[in-house]
C-alpha cells in the first residue's frame, strides 16, 4: 500500500493501520517507561545503520546526499549503511530484530503506531524530546509536526518527521471567481459554494469512492470542527462511541453532500487517479487531499489548470462547533525511529548524525524534491514553487493538528470504514448504520 516517489500513491495517503493482532510477535519481556538512550553497556555502533522499506527511496537518497555534504563529518565518524525490506515485511522484521536486541540505529516505523508504542515500552525507541534537547536542536522541529507525532504515538516524541503533510480542500481559483464564490470559512458557506458550482455544471467535489478514505476524511474533519479536536481520541479511549447522536451527525453531513449530487455521478466507482484528474482538468471545483498532492500540482504535464490556479483552504468551521479551522488534519508520511539501545548520547557519533539531520534535512529535501518535512527550513530556498512555500508557511503557523478518521482504528475497522464510505454518500447505507458498522469492529 505504500510507495514513496509517486506522491499520489504516498504512504501518507493510505493510512490503513494494522491492528493489535499484528503485534503478536512483539517481545513479551516488555517493561513500562521510555528510554532516553545513552548506549548503556551496549557496544557502540560502528555504522549509522538504517532500515527502511524498499519502496521508499526518498530518505535514503537525501541521507546519502547529506553524507557527502553537510553531514560529511558525521559520515566520516559513523558511515551510513542502508538496509531495505519490502513494506509488507517491515513489521515482522522489526519485531524479529527487537526480539534479538538487534534493531539498527534508525528504522522505519511500523505500519501502525501501535507497533512503535510497543517497541517504546520495551525501551527500543529513543525519547527524542530529551535527546534533541540535549543536542540543542529540539527547536528544529515544526510544532505542528510534533503535535501530530504525539497524537499518534501515545503522547511521546517517538519518530522523526522525514515527510510531513497537512490536509484540506484545494480549490480552482478561476472557477470560484467565475461563479462569484468567496473562499468558504464555514460549513454553510461551503455548501453554498458547492451549490453554485453544481448550478454551473461543475462537479463541486472530486472524490474517490473506490478508495473510500477521501470521503471518510470529510467525516472526521466535520467531527473535529463540531465536537473538538479530541473527538476521535474519545472514541479510542472509550469515552464516546461513533453511534452517539453527535457523531452520527457528522456522517449525516457528508451523506447529505452525496444526496445533493455534490460528488457527481458514479462516485462509488471513481478511483484515486480519476478523482485527481477531475480536479486537475477543471471538471471539479474542489478536492480534499493532503499536501503530498503538491508534486502533481507543480507538474505542468499533469496539472491542466495551472499551478497558479490552485488554492488551499482548511476544512471550514461548523457553526457553534468546538473545533477550529486552524487545527489542520496532518500526518507524518515517513516516520523514522531511533534505537534507544544504539544511541550513544549527546557527545556520541549517533548524536552528531541526529544534529546534522535536524539542522539540514528539511531544507535539503525542500530544495531537492519540493517535498515538505516536519523539520524547519532555513534560507531563501530559490526554486521552491510558490504553492509549496504557502503550504510550508501554513505548517509553520500551525501549533495544533488533528488526525484522520481511521488513524486510531485497527485494520478491521479501517477496512469497514473505507469500503462503506461510498454506500454512505450514494444513499445505500444510512449514516447511523455506517457508524454502527465501524463501531462494531472497534468493539470486537
Amino acid at each position: 500500500m505504500f510507495t514513496s516517489r509517486v506522491r499520489r500513491h504516498d504512504r501518507s495517503a493510505w493510512p490503513t493501520l494494522v491492528g493489535a493482532g499484528a503485534m503478536a510477535l512483539v517481545m513479551t519481556a516488555c517493561s513500562s517507561g521510555s528510554s532516553t538512550g545513552s548506549g548503556g553497556d551496549a557496544e557502540a555502533p560502528k555504522e549509522f545503520s538504517y532500515l527502511t522499506n524498499v519502496e521508499n527511496t526518498t530518505i535514503k537518497g537525501e541521507l546519502e546526499k547529506l553524507a557527502t555534504g553537510a553531514c560529511a563529518d558525521a559520515q566520516a565518524a559513523l558511515p551510513l549503511k542502508v538496509e531495505t525490506v519490502p513494506q509488507t515485511q517491515l513489521d515482522q522484521k522489526l519485531q524479529l530484530l527487537a526480539g534479538q536486541d538487534a534493531l539498527p540505529v534508525q528504522y522505519a516505523a511500523g505500519n501502525a503506531p501501535s507497533l512503535t508504542v510497543s517497541l517504546e515500552r520495551s525501551k527500543n525507541v529513543l525519547d527524542l524530546d530529551r535527546a534533541l534537547a540535549d543536542l540543542g536542536v529540539n527547536d528544529e522541529i515544526e510544532p505542528a509536526a510534533l503535535s501530530t507525532i504525539k497524537s499518534l504515538y501515545g503522547g511521546k516524541f517517538s519518530v522523526l518527521p522525514y515527510e510531513y503533510n497537512i490536509e484540506g480542500i484545494w480549490y480552482n481559483k478561476e472557477l470560484f471567481q467565475a461563479n462569484g464564490i468567496q473562499v468558504p470559512a464555514t460549513w454553510d458557506e461551503l455548501l453554498a459554494a458547492a451549490e453554485k458550482l453544481k448550478a454551473a455544471g461543475i462537479t463541486p467535489f472530486a472524490a474517490s469512492g473506490e478508495q473510500g478514505w477521501p470521503l471518510t476524511r470529510l467525516i472526521s474533519n466535520y467531527l473535529q470542527r463540531d465536537l473538538g479536536p479530541d473527538a476521535l481520541q474519545k472514541v479510542s479511549d472509550g469515552a464516546a462511541k461513533l453511534t452517539d447522536p453527535a457523531y452520527v451527525r457528522a456522517a449525516q453531513a457528508i451523506a447529505d453532500l452525496g444526496a445533493k449530487d455534490y460528488f457527481g455521478k458514479g462516485v462509488g466507482s471513481i478511483d484515486y487517479d480519476t478523482a485527481f484528474n477531475q480536479f486537475l482538468t477543471g471538471k471539479a471545483g474542489m478536492f480534499y487531499m493532503g499536501s503530498w498532492a503538491l508534486a502533481d500540482f507543480n507538474n505542468p504535464e499533469r496539472n491542466q489548470i495551472g499551478e497558479d490556479n490552485v488554492g488551499f483552504m482548511p476544512f471550514p468551521e461548523v457553526s457553534g462547533g468546538q473545533g477550529s479551522s486552524a487545527q489542520l488534519t496532518a500526518n507524518v508520511g515517513l516516520p523514522m525511529a531511533i534505537s534507544a539501545k544504539q544511541y550513544d548520547g549527546p557527545d556520541g557519533k549517533v548524536g552528531s548524525w541526529l544534529t546534522c539531520i535536524a539542522e539540514n534535512y528539511g531544507t535539503e529535501l525542500l530544495k531537492n524534491q519540493q517535498t515538505i518535512s516536519g523539520f524547519k527550513t532555513s534560507g531563501d530556498l530559490p526554486g521552491v514553487k510558490p504553492l509549496t512555500k504557502e503550504i510550508k508557511q501554513r505548517i509553520a503557523d500551525t501549533d495544533t493538528t488533528v488526525l484522520w478518521f481511521e488513524a486510531l482504528f485497527d485494520s478491521k475497522a479501517t477496512t469497514t470504514s473505507q469500503t462503506n464510505a461510498a454506500p454512505l454518500v450514494t444513499g445505500d447505507l444510512s449514516p447511523a448504520d455506517f457508524m454502527a458498522k465501524v463501531q462494531e469492529d472497534l468493539d470486537s
